[in-house]
């Protein structure tokens, strides 16, 4: 027997997906442990050893592979403790990083300021230097400048460095130049080059990542080499993938010299998995939830891809390696609810967190919050939350909703958590509008697919909003994002920019661009391993009509550059011109130009197999708990409904809503005008029946 581990380290919980080669799962958590997140780690892989009556030494040799995300670089990016960086770039452009794009973000809001730069200025060195947008010398480095730079930088103590010179993506001599200097200089700090990470137009966006790069790189890597050595220790032979920002996987040593695209190192596994479950009954598309105690992630999977974009953005700072698209909201079940200067009901994005967490807990709190409503409302048993092993307190819930909300309102505290109820989700379905109706997209077309703790309650009444007929909750939601890790290839991405009109002449320079980005790829896929035949690549161009500024990505085939087929590609950006925006200009014969070219490289990796399960078809209601009184929407009143224990329902049973089904993570409530069944995976669907 051998072992598959995917491991999810969040803020409150460490998640582990188990999965043998027989395509068993199984679900394990530990308390996640900040000032040492790889204690937390090992702690859960000890408690899968004794679970197997193993001693860790012999469990861990059976493990294969380990796939693992951190939230080490977001919560450095969120927090503000990063490394200390000094930043060389272009004499005169010593204050672009606080200039950001000269454009402001909230552009109708006065008083709107931009975020505090990572790097304050003292630590920005300015040095004589200049290549010009041809890539033409136009001054070489001024190495005299560069070494009195350094000997400052030293002196500050600084832990990484970033270099980031105008025009070095189309000429790296004086970067180049640059980097062999503070590796004689500084040859103990983390360094990062902006020509090698991010060789694309835009000097702020380029500046921008490759400062993140290094604010957050020697984080990631104390990180990351602590995790190996108690690997090590423990005589790990396998193999260890740190999942990446754009849905994929990279060795370790990759994810450290990248650390900038490991900032959605978690949530970007949760799409992989979405789509995954969706497969199963035959979907090539979906839009995927997670709901957890802060935030709402949610994200859009079309033609078994999720969304990328190279604009993203951490704690307002831009990052443009490519991210999945993922749209988080301050909607979770820790989501305060508090009144406006207006005098009207808001919920979030402030949230209770875990300590003290909702009043419920029992831990202090006396903010009312979205789990205090769903208590109030009958969604949670306080009997019965978390299987049993922590009960709620109904009275601290209802005193906290009163005292703050129900008075200001002048209604009954269940009028007032039922208007927290409805609009906590109707925030939600406005966060699956954003990635979905403004993309162009019909969410009536996409599968839910639900997770974390407090997603199924209320995935019913977010579907039901945007008419979205068919809900899956899959037996791991409450690990999802660990699972999404062993289902991950390993990705590699390249850009180049290229900014030209498409026309036949720039087609033949294109497939020269691509094939040195394919050939970047395949050579590193195959030092991890990759066989030539499971490397597969994906064309991308960055397009737009001329004197627009902004510009979109658009798919290429092979084919079509083979070809030399410049009216398909033009046809494909004028389709999804059409469709982000409403328009195109094709019937105007507009020009059409290039400004970047991508290449994503995948390895394909050997998966865990979702396994049917064997149920006995249950021909009674042997599931059935009992019955409790719960608030509907629809009728605006309490009704006796029942409830089902989840963990007992067998395939077969047919659920029509109203219904409440209890599980030990989680709880599902099911509207009347949807119908609940256990598929063959043990994953249970929501089926719309009626509007």
């Amino acid at each position: 027997m051998t072992y598959k581990i995917g491991i999810d380290v969040g803020g409150t919980f460490t998640d582990f997906l188990l999965a043998d080669d027989h395509g068993n799962f199984e679900v394990y958590k530990t308390p996640t442990t900040p000032a040492d997140p790889s204690v937390g780690v090992l702690n859960g892989l000890h408690e899968m050893a004794d679970d197997k009556n193993l001693e860790i030494v012999d469990f861990i040799k059976l493990v294969d592979i380990i796939v693992h995300g951190t939230t080490v670089t977001t919560n450095a990016a969120l927090t503000g403790n990063g490394a200390k960086t000094g930043l060389i770039t272009t004499e005169g452009f010593r204050d672009a990083l606080p200039m950001r794009r000269g454009i402001r973000e909230e552009q109708y809001n006065n008083k709107y300021e931009a975020p505090t730069p990572l790097l304050p200025r003292e630590l920005r060195c300015p040095v004589k230097e200049r290549v010009s947008v041809t890539g033409e010398m136009v001054h070489e480095l001024d190495e005299e400048g560069l070494i009195e730079c350094l000997k400052m930088l030293k002196d500050e103590d600084v832990e990484a460095v970033a270099v980031c010179f105008l025009h070095s993506y189309t000429n790296s001599v004086n970067e180049d130049k640059a980097k062999l200097k503070i590796q004689e200089y500084l040859p103990h700090v983390y360094l990062t080059v902006s020509s090698e990470l991010l060789p694309q137009i835009r000097f702020y966006d380029r500046l921008s990542t490759t400062t993140l790069n290094s604010y957050v790189g020697p984080i990631l890597k104390d990180y990351i080499l602590q995790l190996i050595q108690r690997l090590n220790d423990n005589e790990f032979a396998g193999v260890l993938l740190i999942m990446q920002s754009n849905g994929g996987v990279t060795s370790p040593e990759n994810a450290i010299n990248n650390a900038v695209s490991t900032l959605l190192s978690g949530p970007s596994a949760g799409p992989i998995a979405g789509m995954a479950y969706a497969e199963t009954h035959g979907y090539q598309d979906c839009i995927t939830i997670d709901m957890g105690g802060t935030s709402f992630d949610v994200a859009l999977v079309k033609d078994r891809k999720p969304l990328v974009v190279t604009d993203g953005k951490i704690n307002r700072y831009l990052t443009a390696v490519p991210m999945v698209a993922i749209h988080t909201i301050g909607a979770g079940g820790g989501s305060v609810g508090w009144i406006d200067e207006m005098g009207l009901l808001r919920m979030g994005p402030k949230s209770a967190g875990a300590d003290p967490g909702p009043a419920c807990y029992g831990r202090g709190g006396i903010e009312p919050t979205c789990t205090d409503a769903n208590l109030i409302l009958g969604y949670i048993n306080q009997d019965y939350f978390l299987g049993g092993k922590m009960s709620l307190g109904f009275a601290e819930a209802y005193n906290a909703i009163e005292k703050q909300l129900a008075k200001s309102l002048k209604v009954g505290v269940p009028e007032a958590a039922a208007g927290m109820f409805q609009i906590i989700n109707a925030n939600m379905a406005d966060g699956i509008r954003e990635v979905s109706v403004k993309k162009g997209f019909d969410p009536r077309e996409f599968p839910l697919v639900v997770a974390g703790g407090a997603g199924p309650i209320h995935a019913g009444m977010i579907a039901l909003e945007l008419e979205i007929p068919t809900i899956f909750i899959p037996r791991e939601s409450s690990i999802f994002c660990a699972a999404g890790m062993l289902l991950s290839d390993l990705r590699h991405d390249y850009v180049r920019s290229y900014s030209t009109l498409l026309t036949e002449k720039s087609l033949e320079h294109m497939c020269i661009l691509f094939s040195e980005m394919k050939g970047e790829g395949e050579r590193q896929l195959l030092a991890e391993g990759i066989l030539q035949e499971n490397i597969q690549h994906s064309l991308t161009s960055d397009m737009r009509y001329v004197g627009q500024y902004h510009e979109i990505n658009v798919e290429i085939s092979e084919d079509e550059l083979k070809r030399g087929d410049i009216a398909e590609i033009s046809r494909s950006f004028h389709e999804t011109h059409d469709r982000l925006y409403g328009y195109s200009l094709a019937n105007e014969n507009a020009s059409t130009e290039i400004v970047n070219l991508r290449v994503s490289s995948l390895g394909i990796t050997n998966k865990p197999s979702f396994k049917q399960r064997t149920f006995a078809v249950s021909k009674g209601r042997e599931a059935v708990k009992n019955e409790r009184k719960v608030y509907l929407p629809e009728t605006k009143s309490f009704e006796l409904i029942e409830v089902w224990d989840g963990d007992r329902l067998q395939e077969g049973i047919h659920i029509t809503g109203p219904a409440i089904v209890e599980q030990v993570n989680t709880t599902i409530f099911v509207p009347s005008q949807y119908k609940l069944y256990l598929d063959s995976y043990g994953n249970f669907i929501m089926q719309l029946i009626r509007m």
